[in-house]
Protein backbone atom coordinates (compact mmCIF):
# COMPACT_ATOMS: atom_id res chain seq x y z
CA UNK A 1 0.00 0.00 0.00
CA UNK A 2 2.42 2.46 1.53
CA UNK A 3 5.06 1.33 -1.41
CA UNK A 4 6.77 4.32 -3.05
CA UNK A 5 6.67 2.74 -6.68
CA UNK A 6 2.93 2.54 -6.72
CA UNK A 7 2.23 5.54 -4.65
CA UNK A 8 5.18 8.25 -5.17
CA UNK A 9 3.21 11.04 -3.82
CA UNK A 10 2.74 8.91 -0.58
CA UNK A 11 -0.21 7.21 1.65
CA UNK A 12 -3.32 8.02 0.62
CA UNK A 13 -6.95 9.13 2.65
CA UNK A 14 -7.91 5.55 1.78
CA UNK A 15 -4.88 3.55 3.00
CA UNK A 16 -5.02 5.02 5.79
CA UNK A 17 -7.30 2.41 8.14
CA UNK A 18 -5.37 -0.38 6.35
CA UNK A 19 -2.37 1.31 7.35
CA UNK A 20 -3.52 1.49 11.27
CA UNK A 21 -4.33 -2.22 10.97
CA UNK A 22 -0.96 -2.97 9.92
CA UNK A 23 0.61 -0.61 12.60
CA UNK A 24 -1.92 -2.99 15.29
CA UNK A 25 -0.74 -6.00 13.93
CA UNK A 26 2.65 -5.10 14.40
CA UNK A 27 2.39 -3.51 18.30
CA UNK A 28 0.15 -6.83 19.33
CA UNK A 29 2.99 -8.99 17.69
CA UNK A 30 5.59 -6.91 20.24
CA UNK A 31 3.29 -7.28 23.38
CA UNK A 32 2.86 -11.09 22.06
CA UNK A 33 6.45 -11.54 22.08
CA UNK A 34 7.24 -9.97 24.92
CA UNK A 35 4.27 -11.77 27.38
CA UNK A 36 5.70 -14.61 29.61
CA UNK A 37 3.55 -17.66 28.52
CA UNK A 38 3.35 -18.97 32.04
CA UNK A 39 0.09 -18.99 33.84
CA UNK A 40 2.16 -17.53 36.76
CA UNK A 41 3.67 -14.46 35.57
CA UNK A 42 1.26 -13.61 32.52
CA UNK A 43 -1.04 -12.10 33.99
CA UNK A 44 1.38 -9.48 35.15
CA UNK A 45 2.68 -8.85 31.75
CA UNK A 46 -0.99 -8.05 31.11
CA UNK A 47 -1.51 -5.97 33.79
CA UNK A 48 1.29 -4.42 32.84
CA UNK A 49 0.41 -3.04 29.25
CA UNK A 50 -3.24 -2.72 30.49
CA UNK A 51 -2.00 0.27 32.26
CA UNK A 52 0.11 1.99 29.64
CA UNK A 53 -3.18 1.48 27.74
CA UNK A 54 -4.97 3.25 30.45
CA UNK A 55 -2.19 5.97 30.37
CA UNK A 56 -2.85 6.42 26.76
CA UNK A 57 -7.10 6.71 26.22
CA UNK A 58 -6.92 8.88 29.39
CA UNK A 59 -10.56 9.18 31.50
CA UNK A 60 -13.30 9.10 29.08
CA UNK A 61 -15.40 6.11 29.76
CA UNK A 62 -17.17 6.11 25.98
CA UNK A 63 -13.95 6.08 24.63
CA UNK A 64 -13.27 2.97 26.33
CA UNK A 65 -15.95 1.19 25.42
CA UNK A 66 -15.48 2.09 21.35
CA UNK A 67 -12.11 1.33 21.72
CA UNK A 68 -13.11 -2.26 23.47
CA UNK A 69 -15.74 -2.58 21.04
CA UNK A 70 -13.35 -2.49 18.10
CA UNK A 71 -11.24 -4.64 19.23
CA UNK A 72 -13.63 -7.63 20.03
CA UNK A 73 -14.89 -6.87 16.47
CA UNK A 74 -11.60 -7.36 15.07
CA UNK A 75 -11.05 -10.59 17.05
CA UNK A 76 -14.64 -11.69 16.00
CA UNK A 77 -13.70 -11.41 11.90
CA UNK A 78 -10.61 -13.08 12.82
CA UNK A 79 -12.01 -16.16 14.53
CA UNK A 80 -14.61 -16.41 12.13
CA UNK A 81 -12.41 -16.78 9.53
CA UNK A 82 -14.48 -15.12 6.89
CA UNK A 83 -13.31 -17.11 3.66
CA UNK A 84 -14.47 -20.29 5.27
CA UNK A 85 -18.37 -21.41 4.59
CA UNK A 86 -18.84 -23.00 7.47
CA UNK A 87 -17.21 -22.89 10.37
CA UNK A 88 -15.94 -25.45 13.12
CA UNK A 89 -18.65 -25.71 15.93
CA UNK A 90 -15.77 -24.61 18.35
CA UNK A 91 -14.97 -21.54 16.57
CA UNK A 92 -18.72 -20.76 15.53
CA UNK A 93 -18.65 -21.03 19.53
CA UNK A 94 -15.87 -18.62 19.89
CA UNK A 95 -17.51 -15.91 17.27
CA UNK A 96 -20.64 -16.12 19.18
CA UNK A 97 -19.05 -15.61 22.43
CA UNK A 98 -16.90 -12.52 21.12
CA UNK A 99 -20.18 -11.04 19.79
CA UNK A 100 -22.18 -11.84 22.76
CA UNK A 101 -19.39 -9.19 24.68
CA UNK A 102 -19.74 -7.02 21.87
CA UNK A 103 -23.59 -6.39 22.22
CA UNK A 104 -23.28 -6.53 25.98
CA UNK A 105 -20.85 -3.60 25.83
CA UNK A 106 -23.26 -1.85 23.50
CA UNK A 107 -26.24 -2.59 25.89
CA UNK A 108 -24.70 -0.74 28.46
CA UNK A 109 -23.61 2.08 26.89
CA UNK A 110 -27.31 2.77 25.29
CA UNK A 111 -28.52 2.24 29.08
CA UNK A 112 -26.15 5.06 30.22
CA UNK A 113 -27.51 7.10 27.58
CA UNK A 114 -30.70 6.17 28.46
CA UNK A 115 -31.33 4.83 24.64
CA UNK A 116 -33.90 2.37 25.36
CA UNK A 117 -34.30 1.48 21.85
CA UNK A 118 -31.06 1.31 21.17
CA UNK A 119 -30.38 -1.01 24.73
CA UNK A 120 -33.16 -3.22 23.29
CA UNK A 121 -31.79 -3.98 20.10
CA UNK A 122 -28.52 -4.83 21.69
CA UNK A 123 -29.69 -6.94 24.03
CA UNK A 124 -30.89 -9.23 21.57
CA UNK A 125 -28.22 -9.14 20.03
CA UNK A 126 -26.30 -10.99 22.86
CA UNK A 127 -29.02 -12.87 23.75
CA UNK A 128 -28.86 -14.30 19.82
CA UNK A 129 -25.20 -14.55 19.92
CA UNK A 130 -25.57 -16.01 23.97
CA UNK A 131 -27.70 -18.75 21.90
CA UNK A 132 -25.13 -19.39 19.53
CA UNK A 133 -22.71 -19.45 21.86
CA UNK A 134 -24.75 -22.67 23.63
CA UNK A 135 -25.30 -24.12 20.05
CA UNK A 136 -21.67 -24.60 19.13
CA UNK A 137 -20.39 -26.10 22.60
CA UNK A 138 -23.36 -28.78 22.08
CA UNK A 139 -22.26 -29.44 18.42
CA UNK A 140 -18.83 -29.42 19.38
CA UNK A 141 -19.76 -32.15 22.38
CA UNK A 142 -21.81 -33.91 19.80
CA UNK A 143 -18.42 -33.91 17.29
CA UNK A 144 -16.69 -35.78 20.04
CA UNK A 145 -19.36 -38.12 21.29
CA UNK A 146 -20.21 -36.40 24.56
CA UNK A 147 -23.62 -35.45 23.56
CA UNK A 148 -26.33 -36.93 21.54
CA UNK A 149 -27.00 -35.84 18.03
CA UNK A 150 -30.24 -35.21 16.16
CA UNK A 151 -29.95 -38.40 14.38
CA UNK A 152 -29.51 -40.23 18.09
CA UNK A 153 -32.18 -38.46 19.67
CA UNK A 154 -34.45 -39.47 16.35
CA UNK A 155 -33.55 -43.08 16.46
CA UNK A 156 -34.97 -42.84 19.78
Amino acid sequence: MADPEKRPEGPQEEDRLHLLGSLLAKTELEITAATRLTEEEEIEDVLETLLGWRQQLGADPGLAINVLTNRLQRTALQVSEPEAEELPPGREAAFAAVMTAVYALGAQLHAERDDTEGTRHALSGAEEALIDVLQGLHDLRVAIGDAPGPEDEANR
